[in-house]
């Protein structure tokens, strides 16, 4: 297995593609949940936050204003979201494939833009929560959660501003947390583009993108492990969202990006580079598709359990569509 891992690294994204088909992997279209993953003790009590925080602030593809409550939450209530009086939990089986964004969706009601709340959140430790949304409009049959700086700095500051206490269920009782471990590789896939996860003892996540048409990014590697509890705040946190100059138009006129700003992400420019440097780190952008990454793997989360598996997860030009995907097949039924 290490041999495969060398290999996905170094060889041609067709060539590895092939050879995930043809080793042992399993692909998540082939692969039941159960016989792929099993929960195992993380070692530690469930947590949740110590008291509430608010954070507000523009949405960036909608534009509009809106205000998130994090409070505390029971032990095994998970981490959910209340908006117009509707419990929407934060789980793959709300998940919604949108464009440039995490969305869940139930009873008509969506809640749009999750990923770097919900990372912050996974990272972390706090596996119960309930975050209380509110748009704008008091008819607002959506909400998306504010972009900040377009990183997840704020939030990772409202969560140590609120603290984090070990949670107690009805019965002021405390939780073991039980986390996902991978029996048997698994992938998904969409030309050259996938996300795959490893058996491993302790989490990893190795990142690559590949922007050939844009010289200041190219192409970039990053792997990253969270050794403590300060290791996301320091490595993860700061990094940005981040958009091709050349592709801002396109995107807004699809309805996208109409709060986006020099403000809350990145640009650059394929012929003159970065926009509005100075970067947080030479390869910013990079780490950031980590920070979506446990943003949308938190999903596999269910009743303060689960979130980002213990596996190597290792993905190439992957984006939110494949992310979820993969965490679909990391659940247990």
């Amino acid at each position: 297995m290490k041999l495969a891992v060398a290999v996905a690294v170094k060889a041609k994204n067709s060539t590895l593609i092939s050879l995930m088909r043809l080793s042992s992997f399993s692909s998540a279209a082939s692969s039941s949940s159960s016989s792929t993953v099993s929960l195992k003790s993380s070692g530690r009590l469930q947590q949740t936050l110590a008291g509430p925080v608010e954070v507000n602030g523009n949405s960036l593809h909608s534009g509009k204003l809106s205000t998130v409550k994090l409070l505390p939450a029971i032990a095994g209530a998970g981490r959910y979201f209340e908006f117009r009086s509707r419990s929407i939990p934060a789980s793959i089986e709300f998940a919604q494939e949108s464009p440039l964004c995490t969305t869940l969706l139930k009873d008509g009601l969506r809640i749009r833009t999750v990923e770097h709340l919900l990372s912050a959140l996974e990272a972390k430790g706090v596996d119960n929560c309930k975050i209380e949304i509110e748009s704008e409009s008091p008819d607002d049959k959506e909400v998306e959660v504010p972009i900040c700086d377009g990183s997840a700095k704020e939030w990772v500051d409202a969560i140590e501003e609120a603290g984090i206490n070990v949670a107690q269920n009805h019965g002021g009782e405390t939780v073991e947390k039980m986390v996902v471990h991978l029996n048997k590789p698994v992938y998904v896939c969409k030309n050259d583009s996938f996300v795959a996860a490893f058996p491993a003892l302790e989490t990893r996540i190795t990142c690559g993108i590949d922007f050939p048409q844009v010289p200041a990014i190219g192409c970039q590697w990053f792997s990253w492990k969270p050794e403590d509890d300060s290791t996301y705040a320091k490595d993860i946190a700061e990094c940005r969202t981040f958009c091709v100059y050349e592709e801002v138009e396109k995107m807004r006129e699809a309805g996208l990006i109409k709060g986006g700003s020099l403000d809350n992400a990145i640009v650059c420019s394929a012929e003159h580079g970065w926009m509005n440097p100075p970067l947080r780190f030479d390869n910013e952008a990079c780490r950031h598709k980590i920070l979506d990454l446990i943003g949308d793997l938190s999903l596999v989360a269910q009743g303060g359990n689960g979130g980002f598996p213990v596996a190597h997860v290792v993905a190439f030009k992957a984006g939110h569509t494949l992310h979820t995907e993969l965490a679909r097949h990391l659940t247990i039924d």
